[in-house]
């Protein structure tokens, strides 16, 4: 049955017609994704037309900050964004925030109100659509039903969203052609403390920029019509989402992945990634169709998707967007992944966004590119061609090297989970080791600045003449044109590496939310910068703005203090496990050890002093990250465990039935039974070898599930189950290599990753 299920998977999956969609015209064209883009968005622009003036300059005013929302404005703004989404269709709008489990929550209410009316003695009920500023403003969900980490308790349900007025209002069409209005909030329990991802992450957000402005200010000239002094600093983010795409049908037959979202077991076949011609393929018709539908429907929401491609693995891809605000880009982050989602399954695929769905493959990641930006456009991490003279960037290059060396482990505890846990130092992404690599060139300008000599131009390699975005190459080809080379090569195994003119986290798992991890990151640039802050105010002395002498003395001054976290080389590589431990820099190579780094008094201290994390919310996410680790590793184990007993071995039962009936046949008639007893003999003792070990793997549960502390039942479950599993799992995949194909109950590797 199992096995008929699997060909006939297969043989929809190439006759199945292809789905139609009808893109909107103009003029009897179809629309440009520009023509289209941010059309079902609550812009400025879009408020800018339909609120009066006056409450338009007094919301504008709110978003700079100084300023609470008074009644007037919130209604106003209220019933303008009620027309403006039922005129797209809304019935129904939501309060979208971001709990503490990865993923976005809602709850719908829709806009209508029955009004009453008396006459003659009698009620008249009248259905009208009203929306508040009040309703605008907040809502109160059950704060006890979401991960809490001990703040909220059955008893203590209530919690609220607040609105983020920082963040645009959007619809998003539904089924049946309902329309839903979006209200991106903030989540907070009844005593105020954050019991969601976005909170710190706005809070962090703002105390880097207040560090950059104060950095800024003390390096910058006073103000003049020419040059006027920058008044808002923010970070930017870009975030390349990685995934698999597979098909819905055969997901559907395999109970791991949709159970614990990656497979439990299956082994590589004989093809695979190994002749490197996935990588920026040729997209397949079915995937390009949907990540099409996808880009179009992220364009009416505003979210710029810029690039998209095959990655490594087969049956992998990835889309990127132009970068954003990290707040924006956080939110169209997960958006980006609610729609890959929906779309995926109308054209009959299932995505994936597990970090390692398939053993023996490239996992996925979310690689965060980071950066500083001024309200003049700045990019201060912009290094333009002569970076040793460009003290502004290399003062803040020195914060940022220092904020990583001084908070590495905390920056590991914010890419830690049981997932992410099965791709990091795997050979497809960075180690435990959290590291910087800033390339030849920056290296190079960063030793010549503290030996006050001057840069070795030849550490740019072979160069002809120098341009700002970098030097240029001679293809040695006269049909072929020059092209700009940038300052720094990349390298793939660093987890903070620097790409030009931004950082990219690479170390950031594909299906977490990239709020914590920016949130820390913000808050350990924002700490380091304080420190430079305080090195740059005691060199300037009485002088109105630091003097290049001054800055000078502070960049040399970090450049010492930093050369530890600095690595140019093979993060892969054995060599440099031994010379990080030499450096001082910590190798966590387990999720538990990680979270604990957030109580580590250096970090919990610095994240309280800078107002990201009180006390509580922070023993609060020490204890969610543990307690879900605990439970993701379980309900795999559990999971394998019935796959196990109830799929795999009943499979080489049958199979070991069968050899041993056909021995027996092949005897009575003469024949020599030798291949079928040399293949039991083969069998058998795998089979007795999984059954030992599934039955191990559930005492070993029965042995966790007693113990109380969620601290140590987290350590214990990753040191005690992890280790059976691998054993169930590695005698499986040697079974499914044995066993006939037409009783493996399971889709195998070969049609998840060529059936799409």
């Amino acid at each position: 049955m199992a096995h008929q299920a699997r060909l006939n998977t297969a043989v929809e999956s190439v006759t199945r017609a292809s789905r139609n969609i009808n893109l909107p015209t103009k003029d009897g064209r179809v629309q440009s994704v520009s023509e289209v883009f941010g059309q079902n968005v609550f812009s400025l622009k879009e408020m800018s037309i339909m609120l009066p003036k006056p409450v338009f300059k007094s919301f504008t005013q709110q978003l700079k900050g100084g300023y609470s929302m008074d009644k007037v404005t919130a209604d106003a703004i209220a019933h303008a964004v009620k027309v403006w989404s039922i005129g797209k269709g809304a019935t129904h709008f939501t309060h979208w925030f971001q709990p503490l489990n990865d993923s976005t929550a809602e709850k719908h209410d829709a806009f209508l109100t029955l009004k009453s009316n008396y006459a003659n003695g009698f009620e008249e009920v009248t259905a009208i659509d009203t929306f508040s500023g009040s309703q605008l403003l907040q809502s109160e969900p059950d704060a006890s039903s979401f991960p809490s980490g001990g703040m909220r308790t059955t008893f203590e349900a209530r919690g609220y969203t607040v609105w983020d007025t920082k963040s645009p209002m959007f619809v998003q069409e539904g089924p049946h052609g309902t329309t839903i209005l979006y209200i991106p909030s903030v989540f907070i329990s009844y005593n105020g403390e954050a019991l969601d991802e976005k909170s710190v992450l706005l809070r962090s957000s703002e105390v880097v920029s207040k560090a950059t402005l104060d950095f800024l200010h003390l390096i910058e000239a006073a103000d003049d019509e020419e040059n006027p002094r920058t008044k808002y600093v923010y970070s930017t983010l870009g975030t390349e989402q990685e995934f698999f795409f597979i098909d819905r049908a055969l997901y559907t037959l395999r109970p791991d992945l949709k159970i614990a979202g990656r497979t439990l077991v299956g082994g590589l076949p004989p093809r695979h990634q190994q002749l490197e011609d996935h990588y920026f393929g040729k997209i397949p018709t079915r995937v390009l169709a949907a990540i099409s539908e996808c880009e179009f429907e992220l364009a009416k929401l505003g979210v710029p998707i810029k690039t998209r491609h095959n990655e490594v693995a087969p049956a992998q891809f990835e889309v990127a967007p132009i970068f954003e605000e990290a707040m924006l880009a956080v939110d169209h982050n997960l958006l980006t992944m609610d729609v890959l989602h929906r779309v995926a399954h109308r054209h009959k695929l299932k995505v994936l966004f597990h970090e390692k769905p398939f053993k023996g493959v490239n996992g996925s990641g979310k690689h965060c590119n980071w950066s500083m930006s001024t309200n003049h456009g700045v990019n201060l991490l912009e290094p333009t061609h002569t970076p040793e003279t460009n003290y502004r960037f290399l003062l803040f290059l020195v914060a940022i090297l220092k904020g990583v060396l001084d908070h590495g482990d905390l920056l590991r505890s914010g890419i830690a989970s049981a997932s992410n846990d099965h791709r990091l130092g795997a050979h497809e992404a960075p180690p435990g080791i959290i590291s910087v690599f800033l390339g030849s060139h920056l290296s190079e300008v960063l030793d010549a600045v503290e030996e006050g000599r001057p840069v070795r131009r030849s550490a740019e390699g072979s160069i002809k003449n120098v341009r700002v975005e970098g030097t240029v190459l001679d293809l040695k080809m006269a049909a072929l044109p020059s092209i700009a080379r940038d300052l720094t090569d990349r390298n793939r195994t660093s987890p903070f590496a620097f790409t030009g003119n931004k950082f990219e986290f690479r170390a950031v798992g594909s299906k977490q939310s990239p709020s914590f991890p920016v949130a820390l990151l913000n808050s350990s640039v924002a700490s380091a910068l304080q420190e430079v802050n305080a090195s740059l105010r005691k060199q300037k002395g009485d002088k109105i703005v630091c003097s290049t002498e001054d800055q000078l003395v502070v960049i040399r001054e970090f450049i010492k203090k930093t050369k530890a976290i600095r690595f140019e080389g093979d993060n892969y590589s054995e060599a440099w496990l031994q010379e990080a431990a030499s450096r001082g820099l910590p190798n966590i190579t387990k999720s538990t050890e990680a979270f604990s780094r957030l109580l580590k008094p250096s970090n919990a201290d610095m994240l309280k002093r800078l107002g990201v994390f009180s006390d509580a919310e922070l023993h609060s996410r020490f204890h969610i990250l543990s307690e879900k680790y605990t439970k993701d590793v379980t309900i795999e184990a559990e999971t394998l465990l019935t796959m196990s007993v109830q799929q795999i071995l009943p499979a080489a039962y049958q199979y070991r039935r069968d050899l041993a009936e056909s021995a027996a046949a092949m005897k009575q008639i003469g024949v020599e039974a030798s291949p079928e007893i040399t293949l039991l003999n083969e069998l058998t003792p795998l089979v007795a070898s999984l059954q030992k070990n599934t039955n191990e793997l559930k005492q070993t549960l029965a042995d966790t599930d007693s113990i109380s502390d969620p601290i140590h039942l987290a350590s214990a479950t990753g040191d005690k189950v992890i280790p059976v599993m691998n054993t169930v799992r590695t005698l499986a995949d040697q079974l499914e290599s044995i066993v006939s194909d037409k009783l493996w109950p399971l889709p195998k590797y070969t049609e998840l990753f060529f059936n799409i």
